[in-house]
């Protein structure tokens, strides 16, 4: 009896080590890393105004223009405006208006429900796809020499794609201080007539360096700017936050 029982241990072990054993298999998760295309100084431009890693992972910018309280979702670009009498907005499939009285908003829809979103968002909004970029010569003014980019876009990118911008930045503190741009929706035409803007007061806006006012200025005939062509635009009350907003917020209202 024991012998038996031996022999039937013996089988039994032999049975399992030649059974096959069930391979584990890792699973390797890739994970794809945006390579920035622009250039290092652009880079510590970013850094300045508190990283592109921050911006690119931010969900809803929102600020006040006036009575005008701007909403961006920055991950789609849908948008919205609202003011105490009208309504401008980008649902991400056509631009909407809504008034309280017929006239109430002055402009055109198209251009401006986006407009200065892209002046308020400097410089994070010139490190979109499709941009490229190229070293220009430095602005002096008031003594200082500023170090400058050029920024186009390629073809069809966009709803001003012959739209240039000129960005120059304070040599110690990497900090943008100059915006040059053209305005091209109108006409759909390239041009070489550049407005410039003045960026030098900024607010922190949950870690990233937003300006808190912009001022157009004049400039003489080589295009260097001379003095305040008008008062500041003002920008008050931004946050970023995470995005808990239905889509039926940036959609036109439902009369």
């Amino acid at each position: 009896m024991k012998k038996v029982l031996l022999l039937l241990i013996i089988v039994i072990a032999i049975s399992c080590k030649n059974e096959p054993k069930n391979e584990v298999k890792a699973v390797v998760k890739k994970v794809e890393v945006k390579k920035e295309i622009f250039p290092e100084e652009l880079g510590q431009v970013f850094k300045a105004h508190g990283g592109i890693d921050a911006w690119r992972n931010a969900e809803i910018l929102s600020f006040k223009k006036g009575e005008e309280v701007h909403t961006v979702d920055l991950q789609s670009r849908i948008n919205v405006i609202n003011a105490p009498n009208y309504a401008v907005g980008f649902d991400g499939k056509e631009v909407w208006l809504d008034e309280t009285e017929k006239g109430t908003f002055k402009g055109n829809p198209a251009f401006y429900h986006n407009l200065f979103f892209y002046f308020y968002a400097m410089p994070f909004v010139l490190a979109d796809d499709g941009i490229s970029y190229e070293k220009i010569d430095p602005l002096t003014f008031d003594g200082v020499v500023y170090p400058g980019y050029k920024m186009s876009f390629k073809a069809n990118i966009g709803s001003s794609p012959d739209d240039n911008y000129k960005l120059y930045f304070n040599p110690e503190t990497h900090q943008m201080e100059w915006l040059a741009y053209t305005a091209t929706f109108m006409s759909k035409k390239p041009s070489d007539k550049f407005n410039i803007i003045k960026y030098d007061k900024w607010n922190d806006v949950n870690g990233l360096i937003l300006p808190s006012e912009i001022t157009w200025y004049k400039k003489d005939e080589n295009g260097v700017p001379t003095e305040p062509a008008r008062p500041a635009t003002v920008f008050t009350d931004a946050a970023i936050s995470k995005n808990d907003l239905t889509e039926s917020f940036f959609s036109k209202p439902v009369k």
